[in-house]
């Protein structure tokens, strides 16, 4: 099964292999009749097409459902009122035998009602789906936990009151384990390890001489023992490790007329510290077989289909899954975990009673999941002109208890280490390893602010040795457009990083900084003023993205849409109403989100884009019904462009296949030609003032007048599409009543209006909709997988802090963050992810850090009175400023920001420290007690 989402004709094709009746859904079409959708609810969120706050505003601060933590039975329709209450219960080290529970703490008035371990779920015959990648549910008694804090058991109280009695007493009681003797952790094989090589040709737009995107990524043997590297003979990487080895050398020893500068860095741990915690409903009708359950996640039908198999092989029986899907938050921390399926699991035992698990903050702490920690061994060679010649950086992860998203968070972190730079030769290479740490998976960043800030912080240091600016020797190394990544790939678009260091070279705070120390430190006796910047351009998007969008246009002009998009916290439904404004006139009026039914578009999918070979995926593109994938989870920061792209597209085929003709229409009169027969209007020339469609002095027409005369003509009035991409866009050639055109989709599905002929409405077998068979397809080469990442978001961060040698106390007097995204779908949106980013990237600077192993959150001893997440007084939230680029043409596309703004001000507040100090700091995060012991 996939590690990312499916897509609903894979996951009924799956369900029916299974017999069972399955459906994913969102909230709001769950709810009980006393319960009013949010979605519902907001009717003034935009006046004309001026946003006045998002359509999940009112909802959210008024305290109305749409998160699955407020949920109920008794708000479910056609739920029992009354729930139970289950909790997981935790062990709290991994270094002896578990030989199982002690719960008379309980006495006999406070037992469970059910207690489900491994023993009893085995006798059923159910088991964790893909225990490879998520573990298995329970610690099995005569073993040693895998790590800390892995569950050993599910306990359900079906009356309230005892539920939370027992939970008092269980707390922090490590006596109700019982242990057997010290056990070593049994080896296990690294979760991944890979190298990335590249020798530019004859300059940095050429071809090279080797790289991952013209030969390939090395893969070494993995075993139990650890990596096996292969040597300059293997038959694939041979060539590629000498090269390696050649690199490696003349860092150590570097050419005349090259210094190089190595220095090892500490990226740590870190709590997602998502509002809301891991949580989830469900009800499990055993008579029937029928499942019930609310979750929260970014990939609902994965977590659906893993639900089935969850009971494939077991004795208790499923013929029916109802799988709800509620908005939820959670940075990445709510994809592809094993949460939803102990609420799965909860359910199947409650003895036919809905039932509610959640972890409460010391119980998420210990179990979800967290950022991966890094050390980082980086090294730049750099010639007297202050060129940079050879990149190498070598990344040693650790993933916790289980394999999760380790082996692509590592390859993501590693071959993101060039940052903003060109380097003409490289050696990139990242190993992650188990222990008994919890495990770490998908976060905010997802592996490249533990490479790209350390890289900065290298590059900041080689400036002062060398005695450069420090923005001056970014200039002098930045990317251009067309250049080679490190992969040997080229970036999409024109690379403006350069216009966000010229604009920073600029700044006052930067220009004036020797006179702003000297003048603070003057006037501030004791204190250290210090300013550092930082500049990446981050990647967003996974190298198969999918999306599916649909709009309608109704007879009175209103606009409809159905979108694949989930809400989880970025405004992503708002955005995606707002991006047909410039092709349909305004926003979209009516919208249904986390839509997952698509009859309309009658695709089918093996879900495989990274792995199915050029002549195998040619062959299946001759099927018109053929996509590589049909849908994406919400993550990557992949809702503002890639779910933008089938949003617009949709709204650009409503416009070519139905606006124009009704306005030629009209324009044209009943005879003569009327207005436009003088004109020389073209399609391209169309654009709309005020919900007014003109061109070339025309009359302005109204949707209301267009829809009416496209219903009346029966042409196109609504469009399905499906867009995908690898690194680059699929295009199709379609033929639609006659015309024949070229769009950036993959698959098109169109309705006919009111007046359609027969034969139209005949064609509409599918959902409603005539299912269009393009002509031709045109997918990326299956090579532009080892592209690695060409769509970039630059960002750069100024900060300005002061610190106390005596306390090592850091005070942030002022940032600024420049960044360029494309264009804004909703610039109220961008500067709440600049906001909320440039926060989280100080608690990884300054703040933020979980150990690793027995004294880390896996024992169960850690909540925010120990964590430090920093509150707006640490984060000069009043002194904060940001600058957004405009976009170079109205057609430009926008660009998944949402990570890229939080990590150049890791770098920023440590190169600032150094600033203030005269010492480096190379471990974050940079806390009081280090800053003493440096001074």
């Amino acid at each position: 099964m996939s590690k990312l989402d499916l897509n609903r004709r894979s996951f009924l094709k799956a369900a029916a292999a299974m017999g069972v009746i399955a459906s994913v859904r969102p909230v709001k079409d769950a709810l009980a009749e006393l319960i009013t959708p949010a979605s519902g609810q907001e009717t003034h969120w935009i006046n004309g097409n001026t946003l006045n706050y998002r359509r999940d505003g009112m909802a959210k601060v008024t305290g109305q459902k749409v998160f699955a933590i407020d949920l109920r039975a008794r708000d479910m329709h056609g739920w029992p009122a009354q729930q139970s209450h289950a909790l997981t219960i935790h062990i709290p080290r991994a270094d002896r035998i578990y030989e199982g529970l002690d719960l008379s703490v309980l006495g006999s008035d406070y037992q469970p009602d059910v207690l489900i371990d491994a023993e009893s779920i085995a006798a059923d015959g159910v088991g964790m789906p893909e225990p490879g990648f998520y573990g298995e549910f329970f610690v099995k008694k005569g073993q040693v936990s895998p790590m800390l804090g892995h569950p050993v058991a599910v306990a359900i109280w079906h009356d309230y009151e005892k539920f939370r009695v027992a939970n008092q007493r269980l707390r922090f009681n490590d006596a109700i384990f019982r242990f057997g003797a010290e056990a070593a952790q049994p080896p296990r094989a690294p979760y991944v390890a890979a190298r990335y090589v590249r020798v530019q040709g004859e300059d940095g737009y050429g071809e090279d001489r080797f790289s991952p995107m013209k030969n390939t990524v090395i893969w070494p043997q993995l075993d139990e023992k650890g990596v096996h590297w292969p040597d300059s003979s293997h038959p694939a990487f041979g060539a590629l490790m000498g090269e390696s080895a050649r690199i490696q050398a003349e860092m150590k020893q570097p050419r005349d007329g090259l210094r190089a500068f190595a220095r090892k860095y500490y990226s740590q741990s870190i709590e997602h510290v998502a509002m809301e915690m891991e949580n989830g409903l469900a009800w499990y009708e055993q008579g029937s077989g029928a499942l019930h359950m609310v979750a929260a996640s970014q990939a609902p039908y994965g977590t659906a289909e893993h639900v089935m198999h969850m009971l494939k092989d077991s004795k208790l029986p499923l013929n029916q899954l109802d799988y709800i899907s509620s908005y939820t938050v959670g940075y990445g921390q709510k994809e592809h975990h094993p949460f939803p399926f102990y609420v799965a699991l909860a359910s199947l035992y409650a003895q036919g009673r809905p039932v509610r698990l959640a972890l409460d903050r010391w119980k998420h702490f210990q179990f979800a999941l967290k950022r991966h920690p890094f050390d980082v061994e980086t090294a730049i060679s750099v010639d007297k002109d202050g060129k940079f010649h050879a990149l190498t950086c070598h990344m040693v992860g650790d993933g916790g208890g289980v394999t999760n998203f380790s082996p692509s968070v590592g390859t993501v972190a590693v071959t993101a280490a060039q940052s903003i730079y060109y380097f003409p030769e490289s050696d990139l290479s990242t190993e992650v390893y188990p222990s008994i740490g919890v495990t770490a998976g998908s976060m905010r960043g997802y592996g490249t602010v533990q490479s790209m800030a350390y890289t900065e912080m290298l590059v900041d240091e080689i400036a002062q040795e060398i005695g450069l600016d420090a923005i001056e020797l970014r200039r002098r190394n930045v990317l251009k457009s067309s250049m080679k990544n490190t992969q040997g790939a080229s970036p999409s678009g024109h690379l403006r990083i350069g216009e966000i260091l010229d604009m920073a070279a600029k700044d006052p705070m930067w220009t004036e900084r020797a006179k702003r120390k000297a003048d603070f430190e003057a006037a501030n006796p004791g204190l250290r003023y210090g300013i550092g910047f930082g500049a990446v351009q981050k990647d967003f998007g996974t190298g198969a993205e999918a999306s599916i969008a649909q709009l309608e246009i109704t007879p009175e002009g209103r606009i409809k849409m159905r979108h694949i998009a989930t809400e989880i916290g970025t405004g992503s439904t708002t955005a995606q109403l707002v991006a047909v404004e410039p092709f349909l006139g305004r926003p979209a009026d009516d919208v249904d989100f986390a839509v997952n039914h698509w009859d309309n578009l009658p695709l089918h999918t093996k879900d495989e884009p990274y792995t199915t070979p050029q002549a195998k995926e040619d062959e299946l593109a001759r099927d018109p019904s053929w996509v590589p994938r049909l849908v994406s989870p919400v993550s990557a920061s992949n809702s503002a462009y890639y779910f933008r792209h089938a949003t617009q597209q949709a709204a650009q085929l409503l416009l070519k296949l139905c606006l124009w003709p009704a306005a030629q229409s009209i324009w044209s009169g009943k005879e003569g030609g009327g207005q436009m027969l003088p004109s020389t209007v073209t399609e391209d020339m169309l654009e709309w003032r005020d919900r007014m469609l003109v061109a070339e002095g025309l009359e302005p027409l109204s949707l209301e007048r267009l829809a009416e005369r496209a219903h009346e003509l029966g042409i196109v009035t609504g469009v399905c599409v499906h867009a995908f991409n690898r690194w680059a866009w699929a295009k199709a050639d379609f033929t639609v009543e006659g015309r024949k055109f070229q769009a950036m989709i993959d698959a098109l599905s169109v309705q006919y209006g009111k007046g359609a002929g027969e034969a139209k409405k005949a064609a509409m077998k599918s959902g409603g909709y005539a299912f269009i068979a393009r002509d031709k397809v045109y997918y990326p080469p299956v090579q532009r997988t080892n592209a690695g990442t060409v769509y970039y978001a630059p960002c750069a961060t100024m900060v300005e802090l002061s610190v106390s040698p005596g306390t090592g106390k850091v005070n942030l007097l002022s940032h600024k963050t420049w960044l360029e995204c494309g264009a804004q779908i909703v610039p109220e949106l961008v500067s709440g992810q600049i906001q909320g980013g440039v926060a989280m990237g100080i608690g990884h600077a300054l703040y933020e850090d979980l150990p690793r192993h027995e004294t880390g959150p896996g024992n169960g001893q850690w909540n925010l009175n120990r964590y430090h997440v920093p509150r707006a007084s640490e984060v000069a939230v009043w002194k904060a400023e940001g600058v957004v680029l405009p976009p170079l043409s109205r057609t430009d596309p926008p660009k998944g920001m949402a990570e890229v703004v939080m990590i150049p001000v890791v770098a920023a507040c440590v190169n600032a420290i150094a600033h203030a100090t005269g010492k480096r700091f190379h471990a974050t995060p940079v806390t009081p007690d280090k800053i003493k012991e440096a001074l």
